[in-house]
């Protein structure tokens, strides 16, 4: 009887290996081995519920930031007590529609004295659907719009991007989805289907790699997450094909001026002079929307995948650290502690009593 207990075993095996497949992130990337491992599980800590259709989260050293894609900001103060839900006083209306809203914050990285948070969100313009940046600052209880830093960022019913960060260069960066058209992507023209880079005052850095563009990188479909590893390296979390060819979700090593082949390649594809994802999810899907990193890993909330997924950044490995709580939106890395959040109020989840909610995570 022993051979049936190595047979098992090794069906085991097979059974647990995911469909992980990462690549080189360079040009003319192809399959590599994959170990898929599980890491070991921390406290986990549930600090706010009752959130309605969540998107973004910040956290400061006093307070945790919160946008509800319906347009309003929730304030939750970092060691514990009840939240407040502060509306927005904004110059345009925040259109909430589809995957439309109210989306990504940021705080300003002088916050602890200015009180500023960068805003991305969704509006109609002359019967069309946009996004725009903007500046807030909370006066009398309520964010108020203090100026609108890039307006005009095609927008639709799907793709609107939308994920803010600071890199460690001092600029502010800006996911942008294709907004449903695939051919924007590849216009570098068009701000849809792009990462933006621009000065914290939103002009555009002498640096950047096209002349007197915000133009950072293309050929995106939609990413939803960025994150910078401890030597400044960047990152974003990007979702594949959707319906019959959904999977192919991405984590892009991302540098300046390159083509990341959206909607020309996907997954394993291969073309020159465009990049091929670090990894991809073959046939699996993750929908991957936040993205952070945390002791030599990146870390994804996975939307459809419905899980904490991580990727060593030094060697081939991936494995999951929370699953459980439905669809997961946002994830943000602060002094070793993972705060996720999550996104079952969206309209393609299935809520249950106190959704949404915040979670924090000891890995």
């Amino acid at each position: 009887m022993r051979w049936i207990g190595v047979v098992l075993t090794l069906l085991l095996a097979v059974s647990c290996a995911g469909p992980l497949d990462p690549g080189t992130g360079s040009e003319g990337t192809g399959k590599t081995k994959q170990r898929e491992t599980q890491q070991k599980k921390g406290k986990v800590e549930e600090i706010a519920t009752g959130l309605q259709v969540p998107w973004s989260l910040v956290v400061t050293e006093q307070h945790i930031y919160i946008s509800e894609r319906g347009g309003a900001i929730v304030e939750l103060p970092r060691e514990g007590g009840k939240w407040k839900r502060r509306q927005l006083r904004l110059k345009k209306a925040v259109h909430h529609e589809g995957e439309g809203g109210f989306l990504g914050i940021a705080a300003h990285p002088e916050f602890e004295e200015n009180g500023q948070l960068y805003a991305y969100h969704t509006y109609r313009d002359e019967g069309k659907t946009r996004n725009r940046l903007i500046l807030l600052k909370r006066e009398e209880g309520v964010w108020k719009e203090k100026q609108a830093l890039l307006e005009g960022i095609p927008g639709g019913f799907i793709h609107n991007g939308g994920r803010l960060g600071i890199g460690p260069d001092g600029k502010l960066y800006i996911t942008t989805g294709d907004a449903g058209k695939e051919e924007h992507a590849q216009n570098r023209n068009s701000l849809a289907g792009k990462i933006l880079r621009m000065n914290l005052d939103g002009s555009v850095p002498e640096d950047n790699p096209f002349p007197d563009s915000l133009v950072y990188s293309y050929g995106h479909r939609n990413p939803q997450g960025l994150a910078w590893t401890e030597e400044g390296v960047l990152y974003s979390a990007e979702h594949g094909p959707s319906g019959d060819e959904s999977g192919r979700d991405e984590i892009n090593r991302i540098e300046a001026g390159k083509n990341y082949g959206w909607p020309i390649i996907t997954g394993d594809e291969k073309r020159k002079g465009m990049i091929s994802p670090q990894y991809q999810s073959g046939e699996d899907t993750w929908a991957p929307s936040g993205l952070t990193f945390l002791e030599g890993k990146l870390y994804i909330a996975g939307l459809r995948g419905e899980e904490v997924r991580f990727f060593a950044t030094g060697k081939k490995e991936s494995g999951r650290i929370f699953t459980g709580k439905g669809r997961l939106r946002d994830i943000v890395a602060v002094d070793g502690t993972l705060y996720v959040l999550t996104n079952n109020t969206d309209g393609r989840g299935s809520p249950k009593k106190g959704d949404d909610r915040l979670f924090k995570l000891a890995p």
